[in-house]
């Protein structure tokens, strides 16, 4: 079981005190384990949920090619909450991975339980969504301007 101290430091939380995370957002979670190179989530198909790795690391695969390597602290399939869309990449353990999971079907029963607090969980995904846009936007036009020889 996890506690809220270490689920403060995962930025879906950021905001939520070690009172709301212990009545609102524990009870919720689930925990799995996966093993060496099991698939988590497969590219297009459906995601239901969002996973906090609390241990170990996965790669994140964009047609068989890996995109990005997450760690302990960061999440996965949270796109597929607001886009209700097949999940957009495959996340595959790299090693034995721990996780903890809300559903977005939990998430949403927070609503019924606690608008401001949903509305905090969504505002913290909007940043960190936000955030990841903002990088990508940085290596695409890097890579832009090695491809193309800007200055």
């Amino acid at each position: 079981m996890i506690t809220a101290d270490k689920l403060q430091r995962y930025s879906f939380f950021g905001g939520l005190t070690s009172e709301q995370i212990e009545t609102s957002i524990i009870p919720r979670l689930v925990y799995k384990d996966f093993n060496f190179d099991e698939i988590i989530i497969q590219e297009g198909e459906s995601n239901d949920s969002i996973y906090f790795i609390l241990e170990g690391s996965v790669d994140i695969l964009k047609n068989n090619k890996v995109i990005a390597v997450l760690g302990e602290g960061q999440t996965v399939g949270e796109m597929e909450l607001l886009d209700i869309m097949p999940a957009a990449a495959t996340v595959r353990a790299r090693q034995p991975v721990k996780t903890a999971i809300i559903s977005n079907k939990a998430i949403y029963s927070i609503y019924c339980d606690n608008c401001a607090l949903f509305a905090m969980l969504i505002m913290n995904l909007a940043r960190d969504l936000s955030r990841r846009l903002r990088q990508m936007d940085e290596a695409y036009t890097a890579l832009e301007d090695a491809c193309f020889n800007k200055q």
